[in-house]
């Protein structure tokens, strides 16, 4: 039975959106082109042998990387993107410290935690996989692999849980942050087994990962991740500061679609419906007219919808599409000029 899908495009205002990342010409030439192991090694050969800095610099750091809109400490473990956070954090003044519950104050937390590569350097300090967090929150995540939740034996203040792992392959704790920053992580974890491909001998590993390399339940759900959680304003601003501070940047985050083509295999029913959601939809700032590549698994009905913030909608398109690729466009003459796509 063919199911309805509704794709909605998101009306929002130019001031957020008309942002580009600051990628430097020619950064990527090795890499055009390739694929699979080809394009790790060239990634790789890209990115290694990065400026490190100390652990303490690491506080300085994150009031150039981390920094939300309003000044605050960039939580991703507190925050709610399009929602009121329960606390936020103030530069310096909420460093830990001590803490006691949530709010009390941030710490640094190695998304790739220390215990799997030993605690060694240059990873301990790689401003790509560490982050600004609660350090409540980052002492219950300890060094859990990332995963889905199945059933929470606790859950934070923004809804981040740990639990029991409901994912294919493994059935041990796991902790899950919310929807909006699992593309974040996933990135964090993938640029770490492209970064120290080859340069991860002798460490520990974990549940997640073999040395550097994502274990094959773990890559699924990375992958998943990277595309239920697109690329946003906040992770290219990050890595064009660390950029600056590092000279390397997160392959990842400039160019998402490499995660694929870097781990070529069959494609799970998960990615499947994930990528039936997401359109490509460009050009962005647009003008009167807005372009969209569509990519469907399975024959289904489709909607593509152009909505307001307030949910109204303006524009919209209906198909009946077989497998395949799709392109078309939304005629926005008449849309509001102060807005866009």
């Amino acid at each position: 039975m063919k199911m309805k899908k509704i794709l909605f495009l998101l009306v929002l205002f130019i001031s957020f959106l008309n942002v580009h990342p600051q990628i430097p010409p020619g950064y990527y030439n090795s890499a055009n082109g390739l694929t699979g192991i080809a394009l790790k090694t060239a990634l790789h050969n890209i990115i290694k042998n990065h400026t490190s800095i100390t652990y303490a610099q690491l506080w300085t750091a994150y009031s150039k990387t981390d920094v939300k809109p309003d000044g605050k400490v960039w939580d991703m473990y507190s925050d709610i993107p399009g929602g009121t956070a329960p606390y936020e954090f103030i530069f310096v003044t909420n460093q830990c410290g001590s803490y006691n519950a949530e709010g009390d104050c941030y710490n640094r937390e190695h998304s790739f935690p220390e215990s799997w590569f030993n605690g060694n350097s240059p990873m301990y300090t790689d401003l790509f996989h560490i982050v600004p967090t609660d350090g409540w929150v980052n002492n219950k995540r300890a060094d859990f692999p990332y995963g889905d939740v199945g059933t929470a034996s606790w859950t934070s203040l923004n809804g981040s849980k740990l639990g029991t792992c409901s994912d294919a392959g493994y059935t041990g704790t796991v902790f899950e942050p919310i929807d909006s920053f699992k593309g974040d992580f996933a990135r964090n974890i993938l640029y770490m087994a492209v970064r120290y491909y080859i340069e991860d001998a002798g460490w520990t590993g974990s549940n997640m990962v073999t040395g550097a390399e994502p274990k094959p339940w773990a890559l699924d759900v990375l992958k998943a991740w990277n595309k239920l959680d697109p690329v946003s304003h906040k992770e290219h601003a990050r890595n064009d500061s660390i950029y600056k501070i590092q000279h390397n940047r997160n392959p990842f985050i400039d160019n998402p679609q490499w995660v694929d083509s870097v781990w070529i295999g069959t494609v799970s029913v998960f990615d499947n419906e994930l990528n039936s959601f997401t359109p490509f939809i460009y050009p962005n700032p647009a003008g009167n007219e807005v372009f969209y590549n569509y990519y469907s698994y399975t024959a289904e009905n489709i909607k593509i919808a152009l909505l307001t913030v307030d949910g109204r909608e303006i524009r919209g398109n209906d198909f009946n599409k077989n497998p395949g690729s799709y392109s078309n466009s939304l005629d926005l003459k008449g849309v509001s000029k102060e807005c866009i796509l």
